[in-house]
């Protein structure tokens, strides 16, 4: 059953529709296949592009949709609930416009937002490093004055999603070495750059991650985002906004699971009843369904706050928090809810199970997410 939305306007529910019918037509039918082997799915990003789904939260005179966070990130929830892999893909998408978007000169703006907004440029955004992950003052990777003008940068980026595959690579390099005013931000074509081999993770087997290397790349003076050392508070600035949009991915994981658990309980009959008739089971689904509605008040409030300009990062750090729990939560009783089932890859079950667990880690582990909330509480 499909969820149902309280949305700002008519349009923004047309927008979820829309996205439900992209994700029934031309997710669904290739998300198995494309999982099992570990592909990904470069054109399904262009389907989302062309449908308008990969520019909403951006102004539309930047070539946006010009929506309100709190139906992108209901947009975000609708592709993960089909496709958890190309939901996080999207987001980070999102994530490495984020500079340009608000930072960025109108030269850069009206030169490169066209591409990256339509889906014809995917987007990777290098931040973490090997040691530097929730630690963003420990970034070691630098770039220098070339005689140019421009810059050289050198590094390793670690983590990377849509790595190897992206058109434009959002960069943070130190230009000094104070530790918050030492960053700065570049947005940087792929020629140049080198891949370490992608990681072979548990989970989101068609969202590509591996080691981005930068050995003395050079790229001209208009590829520096904002100003030299603004890197600092444009990533943890954008960082607040990809909370939230991990927040909706998850929370799309735990409804998937959820709906699957229902529907297997309805049909799976033992002792001459469907399982869904003990109270034991159909208990277990009412905690299922209240940990993913939680999931999803968290992060729409935090949305909402931001959509009003208001201070949000306490909440985006709640929703994160709240949403990935969940999904780690529901998915585990989802496998649990299937027995034998859950276990095979005859069902979902058991790759929605693997999905969930890296949202407990990325954009901010879970224990980070505890520390920035206990510090906006004990500082206001």
């Amino acid at each position: 059953m499909p969820v149902q939305r309280l949305l700002p306007t008519t349009e923004s529910a047309d927008l979820i529709e829309l996205t439900r019918d992209v994700c029934r037509r031309s997710l669904a039918p290739v998300v198995d296949e494309t999982e099992r082997k570990g592909e990904m799915p470069r054109e399904t990003y262009r389907t989302l592009g062309q449908a308008g789904l990969l520019s909403l939260p951006y102004p539309e005179d930047l070539g946006g949709g010009g929506q309100p966070q709190e139906v992108y990130l209901q947009v975000i929830e609708e592709i993960a609930s089909t496709w958890m892999s190309v939901a996080v893909g999207a987001s980070v998408h999102s994530l490495s416009c984020y500079p340009i978007a608000t930072m960025g000169s109108r030269e850069q703006q009206e030169t490169f937002l066209p591409d990256m907004l339509s889906g014809e440029k995917l987007g990777a955004y290098c931040l973490s490093e090997p040691q530097a992950g929730s630690d963003v003052s420990a970034i070691s990777t630098r770039a220098r004055r070339a005689d140019d003008g421009g810059w050289v940068l050198r590094g390793r980026k670690a983590w990377i999603s849509n790595a190897g595959h992206a058109d434009f690579y959002t960069v943070f390099a130190r230009t000094g070495d104070d530790p918050t005013k030492g960053l700065s931000c570049f947005l940087v074509p792929p020629d140049d750059l080198t891949f370490a081999e992608p990681e072979k993770k548990m989970g989101l087997a068609s969202d590509p991650v591996r080691e981005v290397i930068l050995d003395d790349v050079r790229v001209g003076p208009d590829r520096l985002v904002g100003e030299e050392g603004m890197g600092m508070k444009l990533a943890l600035t954008a960082l607040d906004s990809g909370r939230l949009g991990i927040a909706a991915a998850a929370t799309g994981l735990g409804q998937a699971a959820l709906d699957l658990a229902i529907a297997y309980a309805r049909e799976r009959k033992q002792f001459g009843r469907p399982i869904a008739d003990n109270q034991g089971l159909a208990f277990l689904l009412a905690d299922m369904e209240t940990a993913v509605s939680s999931g999803r008040t968290a992060y729409l409030h935090a949305a909402r706050l931001r959509d009003a300009g208001m201070p949000f990062t306490k909440e985006a750090a709640v929703a994160k928090l709240t949403a990935t729990d969940a999904a780690m939560r529901v998915t585990t009783d989802a496998v649990q809810v299937l027995g034998g089932a859950g276990y095979t890859q005859d069902f979902p079950a058991e790759r929605f199970f693997r999905d969930a667990k890296v949202t407990q880690i990325f954009e901010g582990t879970n224990q980070i997410q505890r520390l920035v909330i206990s510090r906006q509480l004990l500082t206001a």
